[in-house]
Parts: C-alpha cells; sequence; structure tokens
C-alpha cells in the first residue's frame, strides 16, 4: 500500500516532444500551459531536435529542453541521408537515457523528427505514449507510432483512414489562448495598426516566413484593391519584407506581432491552410479564403483547407491561380454581407477552442 501512495502522491512528470516548425511547437507548448494550469506540481520536460526553432521558443516558454541529434529523410540525394542510421541510434540512446533518468508519467509526440526517437523508446520502457496530430493528412512521424499510442488526438474527421479508429480522439488543435482573450475591440484593433475605422479590411497572411505566390498575387491586384476602397494589413513574412514598394492605404509589415489584434481587425483573412492556420481562423469564425500552398508533403494544405470547403466553411484559391483569381474573388465576396455571415456561421461551428484542455483531459482520464 505505501508503494501505490507513494506513487500517488508523486507529481506528475511529462515529457513533450516533437517540433520543427510552429504548427508542432504552439501546439507543445499549449499543452505544456493546460496541463501546468491543471496541475501545478507537474514537472514537464520537451524534448526537440538540435538545431531546430523548438531549442528556441520553447525555453523562452519557460521550459525545459533536451536537443536530439536527428532530421529527416531527404527526398533529393544527400551526404545527410547517409548519416541519418546513426543519428537514430545516437537518438534512441539519449531519449533512452533522458526517460531513465526523468521518469515520465506518460509522454505526448506532437509530430516533428524527435518526436519519433523519443515515444517509440518510451514504448518500449512502458511509459504511456500520446500523440496530437496537427493536419488532415497525418506526418510520417506520428504514421510510424500509431502502432505503440494510447490514443492520436485528432483535428480532423476521417482519420480512420491513418490510424486505429479505436485510439481516435477528435479534440481539436491547441491554438494560443491569448487570441481569444478578446482584450479590444475592433476600432482599437485597427486604431493599434493606423487602419481607417469605416473601411472593410482585409488581413493577408502567408506565415512568419512569408508566401511569394501570395505576396505577388496581392502586389499585382494593389490598384484593383485600391479602386474597390478597401483597406489591407498585409503581413509579406521576413523573406519578402524588402521586395514590395510602399503603399498609402492600409499597413504592411514583415511580422505581426499581435496577432489577436490582427484577426481582430479583419473582415476578411487571407491566408495558406497550415492546421494551426485553419484552427485558429475556426475558433474566431474569420471569413477565409485560403491559398494552400502546394509544396508541403503530400499536398496536405489543401486537404486541410477543403475539410472547410467542402462544409461551406470557407472558399479556396488555387496557388497557381492566386494572381488571376483573388482580386475578384476577394472583392465579390466583400460585396456580399450574407455569404459573410454564412462563412462565418459555419467555421466557427468546426472551432475547438478548448482543444488543449480536452487532450489534457483524455490523457488524465486514462492515467485516472
Amino acid at each position: 500500500y505505501q508503494q501505490e501512495i507513494d506513487r500517488l502522491l508523486m507529481p506528475h512528470k511529462f515529457i513533450i516532444s516533437g517540433g520543427g516548425t510552429g504548427g508542432h511547437i504552439f501546439p507543445a507548448i499549449s499543452i505544456a500551459n493546460e496541463i501546468m494550469a491543471k496541475y501545478p506540481d507537474a514537472v514537464i520536460e520537451f524534448v526537440g531536435a538540435s538545431g531546430r526553432m523548438e531549442m528556441e521558443k520553447v525555453p523562452a516558454a519557460g521550459y525545459k529542453i533536451h536537443g536530439l541529434w536527428i532530421s529527416g529523410f531527404q527526398r533529393s540525394w544527400s551526404l545527410q541521408n547517409l548519416m541519418l542510421p546513426f543519428k537514430v541510434i545516437f537518438s534512441l540512446w539519449k531519449s533512452y537515457r533522458i526517460i531513465k533518468t526523468f521518469k515520465p508519467t506518460f509522454t505526448v509526440g506532437v509530430g516533428g523528427y524527435a518526436s519519433g526517437p523519443l515515444n517509440y523508446m518510451a514504448s518500449k520502457m512502458s511509459v504511456p505514449v500520446y500523440l496530437q496530430e496537427q493536419n488532415s493528412y497525418p506526418g510520417i512521424t506520428n504514421k510510424l507510432l500509431k502502432n505503440v499510442a494510447q490514443k492520436i488526438c485528432v483535428a480532423y474527421d476521417g482519420m480512420e483512414q491513418f490510424f486505429p479508429a479505436q485510439k481516435i480522439v477528435l479534440t481539436g488543435n491547441p491554438i494560443r489562448q491569448d487570441l481569444l482573450a478578446d482584450t479590444a475591440d475592433q476600432n482599437e484593433a485597427r486604431d493599434y495598426f493606423r487602419l481607417a475605422k469605416d473601411k472593410k479590411t482585409v488581413l493577408v497572411v502567408g506565415g512568419s516566413l512569408g508566401a511569394r505566390t501570395i505576396n505577388e498575387a496581392i502586389m499585382a491586384n494593389l490598384e484593383k484593391m485600391q479602386h474597390a476602397g478597401i483597406q489591407l494589413l498585409w503581413q509579406t513574412g521576413k523573406n519578402f519584407s524588402g521586395e514590395f514598394g510602399d503603399f498609402s492605404w492600409g499597413t504592411r509589415t514583415a511580422f505581426i506581432q499581435r496577432m489577436d489584434l490582427a484577426y481582430q481587425c479583419a473582415d476578411v483573412v487571407i491566408s495558406r491552410a497550415g492546421a494551426m492556420s485553419v484552427s485558429e481562423l475556426a475558433a474566431l469564425g474569420k471569413p477565409t479564403i485560403f491559398i494552400p500552398s502546394p509544396f508541403v508533403a503530400e499536398d496536405h494544405q489543401t486537404k486541410n483547407a477543403m475539410s472547410l470547403v467542402q462544409k461551406s466553411a470557407a472558399l479556396l484559391c488555387k496557388d497557381g491561380e492566386a494572381t488571376e483569381n483573388i482580386a475578384d474573388m476577394l472583392l465579390e465576396l466583400l460585396r456580399n454581407q450574407s455569404q459573410l455571415d454564412r462563412l462565418s456561421k459555419e467555421i466557427i461551428k468546426l472551432g475547438k477552442p478548448n482543444a488543449a484542455e480536452s487532450i489534457v483531459n483524455e490523457i488524465m482520464k486514462d492515467l485516472g
């Protein structure tokens, strides 16, 4: 009895692994924050890939992180591929040492290179493994780990084609909670970005690095949009900040720090269809035209967007047709208030603003 009492009184220890992109890292941090909100005595450590962005973002959020020497397989010929077996072996060994020392109650994998070795080793050491999949087409790491996972938390219907049906829980994607704070009204948000209060406002975002197709399509149609009397809040991304000339009827910036205010400004959003963008826009009920990137694995951004388009919750403009079609599609939508209202009503039905709480509840329910 005493051993069981001691076990129950010990604080829970969690390892969250994965990363590589913001689409993996921000959900991981949201899950960690939710665990700490529910269980303040919990101890959380992260495992990521050395040299990737999680090694900076996770400590900035206040959590310890271990780095693994791991990377993905290069589709074209590369000397890095010859090193991959050694990286996997080294990462498995280091994962073993981390788990042996830390003794986690369970692990959570959010996708990305580092999630594979850590969660595989956890399963071999009888530590329960949980997965969170952000996209409608899962990444290779989560597909490889599906058989060792206790549960797989997903954001889209129809994931039975990839994962065992009995393990799937539809929770949605954890989004940044500051987006839901609603601390400013639309007029205050527009003041922040030096925008007129009385004009239809379009938020254009292509990710923190930027999306060339979206930027070039907007640039090619600036005159048509200006004549229509709208205004833009345009995030070009840091890779394109110096490529476009000035314009006086909106605000352009390389990066938007206050995305909560940016979303609050917008009557319509033009965006890529990464998993986190889709989840944020759904949770906020924003009418959106998605321009999915065709340059991602298995064209999963188009699949993400189509999951909303098929429910009349968003519009889609193909990447290769954006320069020709985006302005007409946008202006037609802005003139049709009933369609704007309908898109907002349908997309918010698909939003899951409490996804992080749902994921943590599922895990803790298993642990009693």
